[in-house]
Parts: C-alpha cells; structure tokens; sequence
C-alpha cells in the first residue's frame, strides 16, 4: 500500500516539478525586467523566476530519489511476498 502511495506521490512531484520549470522558464524568457519581476510574483510565487528554476529542479530530483525508492520498495516486497508463498 505504501509502495503505490508513494509512487503517486513521486509521479506528481515530477510532473509538478516539471510544469513548475516550464513556467518557469517562460517567465525568464521576459526581455522586459520589470515584467519578468511582476510575472515571478504573481505566477511563480518566488521574487525571481531563478528561485522558482531553482526549486523545480530541486523537487525533480526528489521525485526521481523518491521513484527509485519506490522501486527498491517493490523489489522487496515482491521477494518478501515470494518468501512467505514458499
């Protein structure tokens, strides 16, 4: 139960984080600075659409840690399960 818990919850994260990195790097993209400063705020909640990049990137890669645990989570749940058949 946990397993698949947690493999919702790294797929999300992933796909959060990679709409996050897309907004955020249409924001960036902005030649106007006043414009990108005033978009990061209303959009992206962070002061600047580097800090928002920044963050992305960081849930992405918790995402994919948190995938790989997942899977290391039903390795061994599919052993422990084979065990007890036996």
């Amino acid at each position: 139960m946990f397993v698949r818990l947690g493999l919702i919850v790294a797929w999300l994260m992933l796909i959060f984080g990679v709409l996050r990195l897309g907004t955020g790097l249409f924001v960036a993209s902005y030649d106007d600075p006043a414009a990108r400063a005033a978009a990061a705020v209303q959009y992206l909640g962070t002061d600047s659409s580097g800090q928002s990049i920044d963050k992305a990137i960081i849930t992405i890669i918790l995402a994919i840690a948190l995938g790989v645990l997942v899977e290391i989570g039903q390795a061994a749940t599919g052993k422990r399960q084979r065990a007890d058949k036996n």
